[in-house]
């Protein structure tokens, strides 16, 4: 008797009890559902919530696997000295050793997340009597990819636990969300441990113990170096192909770049809130170069260094094209009509780098604008809604006239 029969004589065995939805998740993850609708269908199609979750993780793993690279990278950057004028094809980047390190620091940190988020969702559906939701399993491949790669794992838990709980069952569950879940358990630990996630040293596995080296690197971000105003200390091919101290999925523009091309061409992200969230980012910092320009602000300001950068590469560090493209994007948080979407992805974009160059204490802004707008997107999508039936209105008593 094979492992699918075996699993439906569960689902029959416990079926109706507290139990069931237990039996039903693993199930439906493993295949197809047994259940089909049996007329009265409007809409026919082959995809499901489980399948455009599966979409969204394989848009990802790409940056997965370049973050254990890059974190084994840093790592010997960190001990050894950094190379410069890498190219994305070199060996020294794409070795074995490399990749075994972000292996051994990254796995542990997917294996948190996926373990505790799971079991949470596992536990509501049997108290709650319902199915168990797949909303999760984007939710688990996020967290890992956002957060510093040196993170105790037992802070990890605890926020994947608040994340869950409270930006999500406590509003009914998947697709009841006002907040992406990701991001509050990302807001969580910088809330909650500040200097793990702001520190100057968190952002490379072993930086601590290196420090004290002649050729050591420090594990701070670019942000946090600009935000200081010291110089800038690694390419335009650096930040694009991802060869910086970072989040362990964030740093690779290009990955990101191919991933948004991915989910634009499959159809589950939007390009209306990816576009439209670069056009405000380039805005705002375009208004800051200009600021610096006409000298309203001096070199002494500790606003200078971000300030002066120039406004196009606002997206090639940082957070930013990774919560553009991954985070914004979320279906359930996000604005629903056409023109919210304009609206809000621009918002986005333009309070990321607000936030950026004016919080020195914490020089990354696409969280906290992405969940300011999480709020505002149904009000967003209220007067858009309004607005085409006012419209609508004067046209119709024009024609009646």
């Amino acid at each position: 008797m094979g492992l699918k029969q075996n699993l439906h004589n569960l689902k029959e065995k416990y079926k109706g009890t507290k139990m069931a939805p237990a039996f039903n998740a693993i199930h439906t993850f493993l295949y197809l559902p047994n259940e089909t609708t049996h007329g009265g269908t409007h809409i026919k199609a082959a995809d499901d919530l489980k399948r455009t979750m599966n979409i969204v993780i394989m848009a990802l793993v790409p940056c997965l696997i370049f973050g254990m690279f890059n974190a084994g990278y840093q790592h010997n950057a960190a001990i050894n000295g950094f190379t410069e004028g890498m190219s994305f094809f070199s060996g020294d980047f794409w070795n074995m050793n490399n990749f075994l390190i972000g292996l051994t620091k990254i796995l542990p940190l997917v294996i948190v997340s996926y373990g505790v988020g799971l079991l949470i969702e596992f536990i509501f559906a049997v108290i709650k009597g319902h199915e168990v939701e797949e909303g999760y399993l984007v939710t688990g491949m996020l967290v890992p990819l956002i957060v510093p790669v040196d993170l105790p794992l037992w802070m990890l838990a605890v926020a994947v636990a608040f994340g869950v709980v409270i930006g999500k069952e406590v509003f009914g569950g998947t697709g009841m969300n006002i907040l992406n879940p990701a991001l509050t358990i990302r807001a969580f630990l910088f809330f909650a441990y500040p200097t793990w996630m702001s520190g100057d040293k968190v952002w490379v596995h072993g930086a601590v113990e290196a420090a004290g080296t002649a050729d050591a690197i420090s594990g701070e971000t670019i942000l946090g170096s600009l935000a200081q105003s010291q110089p800038l200390s690694y390419s335009v091919s650096d930040m694009f192909f991802g060869f910086i101290p970072g989040s362990v999925g964030e740093t690779s523009t290009l990955l990101i770049l191919l991933g948004a091309l991915f989910l634009i061409f499959t159809k589950i992200g939007s390009w209306r809130i990816m576009v439209s969230a670069v056009i405000g980012a380039l805005v705002m910092g375009f208004i800051f170069n200009q600021v610096v320009a006409l000298g309203w602000i001096g070199e002494t300001s500790k606003f200078h260094g971000l300030m002066k950068l120039e406004f196009w590469k606002h997206l090639l560090i940082g957070g930013f094209a990774f919560g553009a493209v991954y985070m914004a994007t979320d279906p359930v948080t996000a604005s629903q009509t056409n023109k919210g979407k304009w609206i809000y992805g621009f918002l986005i974009g333009f309070i990321s780098i607000m936030i950026r160059v004016f919080n020195p204490a914490y020089p990354e802004g696409v969280m906290l604008a992405i969940l300011l707008m999480n709020v505002f997107a149904p009000t967003i999508d209220y007067y858009v809604v309004q607005g085409n039936v006012k419209r609508r209105l004067k046209r119709l008593k024009a024609k009646t006239a």
